[in-house]
């Protein structure tokens, strides 16, 4: 499972604001090189972090992995509420993809791009040539 572990106050304020809609909005993912470090101040927006993704090349393209399936749910338990969509891949052809140390979730469909929050993947990531990286069980959990 791959779980958000830090969203961005931007996200918080536009979830409270109404202006986030997880049954109509895109939420799409990107991979970001080994130097970002996510900020969750600062980082509110794709073009916060547009510097840091990965380029275009070997099997990845930018801003084009839409997230499906969202589901919410209410966890009255652990006193939450946990967003979930299905598991991307991005497969390497022609050299590698990365490294990446992390991915960003964000809003597609904000006037600003809102980013969601990040994932960090805990260590430096590159797909070799036919070797696929895949991000399993995609969670943000909102307590």
């Amino acid at each position: 499972m791959a779980v958000v572990s830090t969203l961005s106050n931007h996200f918080k304020y536009q979830l409270l604001s109404g202006n986030i809609d997880f049954d109509d909005d895109v939420f799409k993912i990107i991979l970001m090189n080994t130097t970002f470090a996510f900020d969750k101040d600062a980082d509110a927006t794709l073009a916060d972090v547009t510097s840091d993704q990965l380029d275009t090349g070997n099997g990845y393209t930018k801003n084009d992995k839409v997230l499906v399936n969202v589901s919410v749910t209410e966890d009255g338990v652990n006193d939450m509420a946990t967003v979930t969509w299905d598991s991307v891949a991005w497969t390497a052809s022609g050299g590698s993809i990365g490294p990446t140390g992390a991915a960003i979730i964000y809003d597609d469909s904000t006037g600003d791009d809102t980013v969601v929050g990040c994932i960090d993947f805990g260590e430096d990531l590159t797909i070799t040539s036919t070797n696929t990286l895949t991000i399993k069980d995609i969670e943000v959990d909102l307590s």
